[in-house]
């Protein structure tokens, strides 16, 4: 029974350990979404610009958010 136990821990971090390789890869390469390009004159992977256009999106994001709907008349 114990070793039942142990094969499932061992199981589960190799499993941990293959999706934290799989996403720090994917960290260590920065890109553009889709349809998006870089400003004129910064580099595609300065981080402070894409720092700022995060905070920009962030904020129009919470802006749209907090915006009031229109609430539907009750007939």
């Amino acid at each position: 029974m114990r070793v039942v136990g142990l094969l499932g821990l061992v199981l589960a971090l190799l499993v941990v350990g293959v999706l934290a390789r799989k996403q720090l890869g994917a960290a260590t390469t920065p890109a553009l979404p889709a349809g998006a390009s870089a400003p004129a004159g910064a580099p595609a992977g300065d981080v402070s610009t894409q720092g700022r256009q995060l905070q920009e999106q962030i904020k129009q994001s919470l802006e749209a958010a907090q915006q009031r709907r229109p609430m539907p008349d009750d007939n």
